[in-house]
């Protein structure tokens, strides 16, 4: 058989088995979901011991750090992945759900109705922990889902799938609902985009050359946005020890991930008490630093940022800083160079800024 044959035949599958995802009600589904994440905690050994043949692959390969940390399932990845499909069971059901009624000038009473959009494809890099994020969302949502991850992950996802089919198959719902493409080869892709006749929706997850691949070649519908350049924005009124904790978390927790900080935006006046103290910090975590003018004036160990760097996802420890003289330029910057992905505001607790005749119940 070939790609194209095993890829057609694992989209009718998941197109047969949407049939009676659509069907399956909320009881059921939340069993799964937490059946789910018994048996990943069960069997995290040989979930681990599966990604490990995917590790020591990578480092071979010579991938970085940070491509090594986002393909690693750790105690805490695991826990983690564990505790979020038990989130999406206690999540309300959305199929089904009645969103609006009115009736016509001819009596005629119209209602909309939520309901599964059918069979999602989703194509993403090497990030497991995504093939248990889409596997349950998809799954509660009453869809059928067919997955394609990073070749540098396939024996990681196949042990994930594995898992998650045996849960659907003991509530008597077709494994098929849940399925990752076994294939590494980038022909799978551009035969998965072309079943428009099986698969609903595409949605790819990665870098930016990724999803522009998906949206050339797709003759399905993509939802995607191309990538992450991320702004924090740290406020004149923002406490020093609280900007620097939210700052030094956006960027050194996980740099290697899509909503990491790439930009830090500071606001003049913060600046000239405190940007230096900020950037040895950041130093101290071995970030590499590049900023505007002002900013170096005020270090002069930073490196100068050219304008490709204000578009740059880094996805790695390198910083560009930029000075600013408020929030209106702040979100000017933004608004250029950002991928309206995520973006964040440091300022003064909300009491000291709300107006004085403001109210708020902030308990």
């Amino acid at each position: 058989m070939d790609i194209k044959q095993q890829i057609t035949e694992l989209a009718v599958n998941a197109r047969e088995a949407s049939r009676a995802m659509a069907k399956v009600d909320s009881e059921r589904k939340n069993r799964v979901l937490y059946s789910m994440a018994k048996m990943l905690r069960e069997n995290k050994a040989r979930v681990q011991a599966e990604n490990e043949k995917d590790l020591v692959a990578a480092k071979n390969q010579g991938l970085s750090a940070a491509f090594v940390d986002r393909l690693t399932l750790s105690d805490k990845t695991i826990e983690s992945m564990a505790a979020g499909l038990e989130d999406v069971a206690r999540l309300p059901d959305p199929v089904g759900e009645v969103t609006r009624m009115w009736k016509r000038p001819n009596g005629l009473q119209v209602g909309k109705m939520r309901i599964p959009l059918g069979v999602i494809g989703m194509i993403y890099e090497s990030r497991p922990n995504v093939t248990i994020d889409a596997g349950s969302l998809c799954l509660k949502s009453g869809n059928a889902v067919l997955l394609r991850g990073g070749k540098e992950a396939i024996n990681s996802n196949l042990a994930l799938a594995a898992l998650m089919q045996r849960a659907l198959e003991a509530e008597n719902i077709p494994a098929a609902a849940v399925q990752v493409i076994p294939l590494t080869d980038r022909a799978a892709v551009m035969e998965m985009l072309k079943l428009n006749e099986y698969i609903d929706v595409i949605i790819p997850r990665g870098g930016e050359s990724l999803i522009k691949t998906v949206y050339e070649n797709s003759k399905i519908p993509v939802i995607a946005h191309y990538k992450g350049v991320c702004h924090v924005y740290i406020d004149e009124s923002a406490e020093y020890d609280m900007a620097e904790k939210i700052a030094l978390n956006a960027k050194v927790q996980r740099p290697g991930v899509c909503n990491a900080m790439e930009t830090l935006l500071v606001h003049g006046k913060f600046a000239d008490k405190h940007l230096k103290k900020l950037m040895e910090s950041f130093r101290k975590e071995s970030v590499t630093l590049k900023g505007c003018g002002q900013t170096r004036t005020l270090d002069g160990g930073v490196a100068e940022a050219s304008e490709q760097d204000w578009y740059e996802e880094y996805l790695g420890l390198m910083l560009s800083v930029k000075v600013v003289k408020g929030i209106d330029e702040a979100l000017d910057h933004i608004a250029k160079y950002g991928s309206k992905h995520t973006e964040a505001i440091v300022t003064a607790p909300l009491p000291a800024i709300m107006p004085p005749d403001m109210h708020w119940d902030l308990t």
